[in-house]
């Protein structure tokens, strides 16, 4: 009995020790929680959507949010896609191009020789409304069906406290590829987690911190849970509960720099601070579906590619290829859909076990 006692102490204490500080569970779609960006820029990845803020791409229905790819012809029709011009920069608060990097603000296809982004989608963020240091993460998610999908769920720095990335961070929680299960690097039934840091982008160790999960069915055919515990002593992802985790890192052996072996002749960004940096910081939320890309997510020569890397004209290849993609595309089935998005803070996150001791936590929801 004593025994029984002090376990159901110890379940109690665990619990008490998580606090609830941001739960949506899309009953209605808060645009002032969730920034949609709107660029052409592809995320750095010269990908082939272009972001938008449209109900098409981008809604609530029955306690979901779906966000979901369709064609930019069927918005700005034939000609303009293969000869017009797409200029993003808006006049007001609420349409002003969120990036110009990689031409994102405007982009030519009679003066590029390439069609405009040919597909629409959505990347929703929580930059200006919510941020936190520490804590755990769920995401109650299904994941899109349909070749050359790129489902993320994922977390980036509010304030580069390090430098540009990926100096201050970058956290995959979830990104996944909608093709098959037939498909070499890992279809709709498998998905990586990862973190992106190195003290410039020719230095990103990534590689060193990434790890792949893969399911017995589809994770398109159902909801499933995608999970973040980060602390200042390490962090793990885990898909529907901690007992199936899928990357797991400990801060307290060493630092980032030393985990990355850089030459010496560059600077560490991190000196003098916790092991954790750059993950000691404040992050915030993304949800996004983006498609194709020349960064290698979708290797040369696997699954039917219709486009190479190393083209010019990566993004016309795909486009005149979409009778050999398009009927994988069912409807809402190519939509990411999200159910519910909580975070939980963490008594005592903040000590460290190795490592310059850091700032107390912040978690902030602004209003």
């Amino acid at each position: 009995m004593k025994l029984l006692i002090l376990v159901l102490a110890l379940v109690c204490t665990a619990s008490a020790a998580e606090k609830l500080i941001f739960e949506d569970n899309f009953d209605s779609f808060d645009l002032k929680t969730w920034e949609h960006e709107l660029t052409l820029s592809g995320g750095g990845n010269w990908e082939f959507q272009w972001y938008v803020n449209n109900r098409s791409n981008s809604y609530v229905k029955n306690g979901v949010l779906y966000i979901k790819p369709t064609f930019t012809e069927d918005a700005i029709g034939t000609q303009t896609l293969n000869n017009g011009e797409a200029n993003i920069w808006g006049g007001s608060p609420a349409d002003l191009c969120t990036s110009n990097a990689f031409y994102g603000c405007q982009r030519s296809a009679a003066g590029s020789g390439n069609v405009i982004n040919p597909i629409r989608s959505a990347r929703l963020r929580t930059a200006n409304s919510f941020h936190f240091k520490y804590g755990r993460v769920e995401v109650r998610a299904q994941l899109p069906k349909g070749d050359w999908l790129w489902p993320a769920i994922w977390m980036l720095p509010r304030y580069n406290f390090y430098g540009n990335w990926p100096a201050s961070g970058e956290i995959d929680i979830m990104e996944s590829r909608g093709n098959d299960a037939s498909y070499p690097s890992g279809g709709h039934d498998a998905f990586g987690s990862t973190l992106h840091w190195g003290p410039n982008w020719d230095q990103n160790r990534y590689k060193l911190t990434h790890a792949d999960y893969k399911h017995p069915q589809s994770l398109g055919d159902d909801f499933h849970v995608y999970g973040l515990y980060w602390d200042a002593n390490g962090l793990y992802t885990y898909i529907d509960s901690e007992s199936n985790k899928v990357l797991q890192l400990d801060f307290t052996k060493q630092s980032f720099w030393d985990r990355g072996q850089f030459p010496s002749s560059l600077d560490n960004p991190w000196v003098d601070r916790l092991n954790a940096a750059p993950f000691d910081q404040e992050f915030y939320l993304i949800l996004n579906l983006a498609v194709g890309g020349t960064s290698g997510y979708f290797p040369d020569g696997q699954g039917g590619k219709p486009w190479t890397d190393t083209s010019p004209k990566s993004v016309n290849e795909f486009w005149n290829a979409r009778g050999t993609w398009q009927q994988t595309w069912q409807g809402e089935q190519a939509a990411l859909k999200i159910d519910s998005v909580k975070v939980w803070s963490l008594d005592d996150a903040e000590k460290p076990q190795k490592g310059k001791h850091s700032v107390s936590d912040e978690m902030i929801m602004m209003n």
